[in-house]
């Protein structure tokens, strides 16, 4: 094995897919490099691909195998898909983790939350000051973006200088939090770049991005010319965001109330840390209850259709005492996220059933982006100015594109996906090995493995339905009464108009009634005997082959 050191990069989670962000840097001999971990973030489950899981994380048997060689963890910003799988993995958390003051604030709540000792999560300070982590030195320097002290990192090796983007936006005028710094990019640029880690989310939108500050005299335009009740939602980590609808809702003469945990929390962090100042004085739920309608605005979680969160809670029905009506206004200043139309929109559809007007993103008066559009990419290119590009942040097609901007400007640019090892060490990035990488569910309290087969099972009996046998036999191997059925998830009546589980008993009776001895005293002969009967008689009475579980219990 070569004894020459090498610097790598290799993304476990968020290159190929948006959200669920992990990113290993290393340097050293092959095998021996001594390792940093960017980001540790979450994705969400859907009913559809994923039902019954709580959470989806990245899968780290890599680097859980290799936590001997890991020297710190570095997290950008307060995201859940930065930030959210923090406390899940403490087999990782045996060194320290860096972040800025707010992102750490949301970081020792997750690892209270998990059991876990706070004091692992240790205050940072931005750019110049660094970090020493092995063979690397590591600098948060701020970035604008839809959350406050959002940052991307200078992470200087042996082999040069790496730029990490992390998710950024270019915006002068933030509302809350720092403005993007050209002049300070320019001057980390200029001692020579080897590699920039970039953001691609919004790699196809051609128009220039626009700023937090565009928003406030719009949005206080619509709350001022709404009759009934406002209700607004947006990301809550969005803590710029909040801050304009709150400021907007005071201006126009309502009472501000927050709706939803996660909300509270961020505008607390916010205070606490500092960031947020100047934020609207706020009532409860129970005191909005006593204000007319005419004067109050809410602040609820569930931007992206989350079926648990107050907005979707308030589309159903009443919550905590408070109930929409015809008249009232609904607004999602916020995008929706690829994959969560179908909620967003089953949303808006019971709104409007309720005579509830919905404003949403397409009048693009009322949101603007948190990542950089195609021109602002540039221009963190060309402020950089580094030797080569390796986008992140994006779905396959947008690492691509991102490839493709990149050379027509005459960059070195590669599409790595999770599990791509890429050696930096030369003049142009090339694969040096892949590894194997998934997705780990969290399921109740336990992690599982996305082919551990679990949520497979549950989804086939979702679509398929489930039929329970129960079948006794005596000392001598011979059936003890009529095997039993218990149907989930089918139609009781078939084809013939007779109960299904009649009918499968009757024939499972039959098949008992004439099998021979040596079936009888084979358990796996008459599982799968018995699994194969009930399926056929499930298809031809009602179409559907069922998941099947028998229990065989034999009398001593």
């Amino acid at each position: 094995m070569s004894k020459k050191n090498r610097l790598i990069y290799l993304p476990l989670g968020g290159a190929g897919e948006i959200g669920m962000n992990a990113y290993v840097y290393g340097y050293g001999p092959a095998e021996k490099e001594r390792l940093i971990l960017v980001d540790l973030g979450v994705t969400f489950p859907d009913m559809d691909g994923t039902p019954g899981v709580d959470l989806i994380l990245p899968d780290m048997s890599w680097l859980i195998e290799r936590k001997d060689r890991l020297e710190a963890i570095f997290i950008t910003h307060g995201h859940e898909d930065h930030i959210g799988a923090v406390g899940r993995f403490p087999e990782l958390l045996d060194v320290p983790v860096y972040a800025r003051a707010f992102t750490a604030n949301l970081g020792r709540g997750k690892l209270t939350e998990a059991g876990l000792d706070e004091k692992i999560i240790r205050t940072v300070s931005p750019w110049p000051e660094t970090v020493k982590a092995g063979p690397f030195t590591v600098g948060f320097v701020p970035v604008s973006h839809s959350i406050p002290e959002s940052a991307g990192l200078v992470i200087d090796s042996p082999e040069g200088r790496i730029v990490h983007s992390g998710d950024f936006k270019i915006d002068h005028t933030p509302v809350v939090g720092e403005p993007f710094d050209e002049e300070l990019w320019k001057e980390i640029g200029k001692g020579g770049v080897k590699a920039l880690m970039c953001d691609s989310t919004n790699v196809f939108s051609e128009k220039e991005g626009r700023s937090e500050s565009e928003l406030p005299d719009q949005i206080t335009a619509l709350v001022s010319s709404a009759e009934g009740m406002v209700v607004a939602t947006t990301f809550a980590s969005n803590v710029a965001r909040l801050k304009t609808l709150a400021e907007a809702g005071a201006r126009a003469g309502r009472s501000i109330c927050l709706m939803g945990r996660a909300m509270r929390r961020m505008v607390e962090a916010g205070v606490e840390t500092g960031v947020l100042t100047g934020f609207p004085r706020v009532i409860s739920p129970e005191d909005a209850q006593s204000v007319p309608r005419e004067n109050l605005m809410v602040l609820a979680t569930g931007s992206q259709g989350e079926r648990r969160a107050a907005s979707a809670q308030l589309a159903r029905g009443k919550f905590n005492g408070i109930e929409m009506k015809e008249g009232d206004m609904f607004l999602f200043s916020s995008k929706t996220i690829p994959g969560n139309e179908r909620g967003v929109i089953r949303i808006m559809n019971q709104f409007s059933e309720l005579g509830v007007d919905v404003v949403d993103e397409n009048s693009g008066f009322y949101h603007v982006s948190g990542h950089a559009n195609r021109p602002d990419i540039l221009k963190m290119h060309d402020l950089v100015d580094p030797q080569m590009v390796i986008p992140m942040h994006g779905e396959h097609r947008h690492l691509r594109e991102h490839v493709k901007l990149a050379k027509t400007h005459r960059r070195e640019g590669i599409v790595a996906v999770n599990g791509m090892m890429l050696d930096l060490s030369g003049n142009a990035p090339t694969v040096a090995d892949y590894v194997e990488t998934g997705r780990t569910y969290l399921d109740g309290s336990v992690k599982v493995g996305a082919l551990d087969g679990i949520v497979r099972d549950r989804i086939r009996m979702a679509l398929n339905g489930h039929v329970v046998v129960t079948l006794i036999l005596d000392e001598r191997d011979e059936p003890l009464g009529e095997p039993w059925c218990e149907a989930m998830g089918l139609a009781e009546v078939g084809r013939s108009r007779v109960p299904l589980v009649e009918i499968l008993e009757a024939d499972l009776g039959q098949f008992l009634g004439r099998a021979s001895e040596r079936t009888l005293a084979d358990d796996d002969k008459i599982e799968q005997e018995l699994k194969r009967i009930v399926r056929r008689v499930s298809q031809d009475e009602i179409g559907k082959k069922p998941e099947v579980t028998v229990i065989t219990s034999r009398l001593a």
